[in-house]
């Protein structure tokens, strides 16, 4: 039986109405062409992928929690469903890493689409052989506090860009854009025309000839 893709979210009768349309697949377009799709707004600033290659595509789970602890994202991991990005609001901290590898083997048993931390993480080597995709500020060997508090399900500042449950997150190699849930058909068809733009241009380019 065919197993399903883990960057596809499920579509369950629980969920909203933007859940039922399949946006573009990790990898699929450009996270550079959508931002300028937006007027170069919805970029995450300062949020990297950990290794070269990897790419995500999904509707956000957020989570608000205190700079340095994990405990939101243990209980994040109680609802999110196959698919879904985990993004997480740490207030920038630099100093705990909130996720490495167990979490990270937790998150691929789940099916999670992807982890983006406004925080850091650690384990890079492993994170990259368990595969899960991970984008964070920075990379730290100190593990995180247990304690709380954190807020799940709410409106969340990730890299200065708001992001609120549903809205879609798109990741590469270039960083993080983070697209309202209501305007990823616009953005999607205005992406498309772009590189369909950029296509022409490149033609172009290579009819060039060198002067003299």
């Amino acid at each position: 039986m065919p197993q399903p893709d883990p960057q596809q979210p499920e579509t369950p009768e629980s969920s909203s109405p933007s859940s039922a349309r399949a946006w573009p697949a990790a990898g699929e377009l450009p996270v550079a062409t959508i931002s300028d799709a937006m007027e170069r707004f919805g970029v995450a600033e300062g949020i990297r992928p950990l290794w070269r290659g990897a790419a995500l595509s999904g509707r956000a789970f957020t989570v608000w929690t205190r700079p340095g602890d994990n405990a939101g994202l243990h209980a994040a991991f109680e609802q999110i469903r196959r698919g879904e990005i985990l993004v997480v609001s740490g207030g920038g901290d630099e100093t705990r890493a909130l996720i490495g590898e167990l979490v990270a083997e937790k998150a691929l048993a789940l099916g999670v689409g992807g982890i983006v931390l406004d925080a850091a993480a650690r384990d890079v080597v492993e994170l990259e052989r368990v595969g899960v995709p991970v984008f964070a500020r920075a990379v730290t060997p100190a593990g995180p506090w247990k304690t709380g508090p954190y807020r799940l399900g709410e409106t969340v500042a990730v890299g200065g860009v708001a992001v609120a449950p549903g809205d879609w997150v798109v990741g590469d190699d270039d960083g993080v854009a983070i697209v309202p849930a209501g305007r990823v058909d616009g953005v999607v068809a205005a992406t498309h025309e772009l590189l369909r733009g950029e296509g022409e241009r490149r033609e172009a380019n290579r009819r060039l000839v060198p002067r003299g």
